[in-house]
């Protein structure tokens, strides 16, 4: 009998112990924002201007992160941050165009977003970067290249 209770003594404890830990994962769940949360937040800071959270929109948009994937939303907010002059959305923007995924299939504006990515950067990301604009060019003729890069160059940022 004395065994009995023992054993069942610990199986109470270990049954107990399983309980706790499972209740400890189940709260940490419940704290962890899901995704859609995050993206309300993005949304609202996006649509009131502010460019970081454009960019950051574009790509949870570009990665259906939070939100359905959509390229289509993805290219309207990398543009909204791109042409107030963030660099990153300029890069994303840039190989949407090379691709043609939410926007219309475009060498010459794929070649200036990323020059004005590119131009930029710092340091290996610039040498990255001015890989990519490059291996767009190789698609090019000579008079879009010459194009895109007058295009960067004239380019002015907007502000919102």
């Amino acid at each position: 009998m004395r065994i009995i209770r023992w054993l069942l003594a610990i199986v109470i404890v270990v049954v107990a112990a399983h309980a706790r830990a499972a209740d400890r994962v189940e709260r940490a769940f419940i704290r962890a924002a899901p995704p859609y949360v995050a993206a309300a937040k993005v949304i609202g800071a996006a649509k009131a201007g502010d460019v970081r959270a454009q960019a950051v929109l574009g790509w949870m948009y570009q990665n259906g992160s939070g939100v359905p994937q959509d390229y289509f939303l993805a290219a309207k907010w990398y543009q909204s941050a791109a042409t107030q002059g963030h660099g990153g959305a300029q890069y994303e923007l840039g190989l949407l165009h090379n691709k043609g995924q939410g926007v219309t299939q475009d060498y010459v504006l794929a070649h200036m977003w990323l020059n004005l990515s590119a131009s930029q950067a710092v340091g290996e990301d610039r040498d990255f970067k001015v890989r990519i604009r490059n291996a767009v060019a190789s698609k090019m003729t000579p008079a879009q290249t010459a194009l895109a890069q007058q295009m960067a160059r004239d380019w002015k940022p907007k502000k919102q």
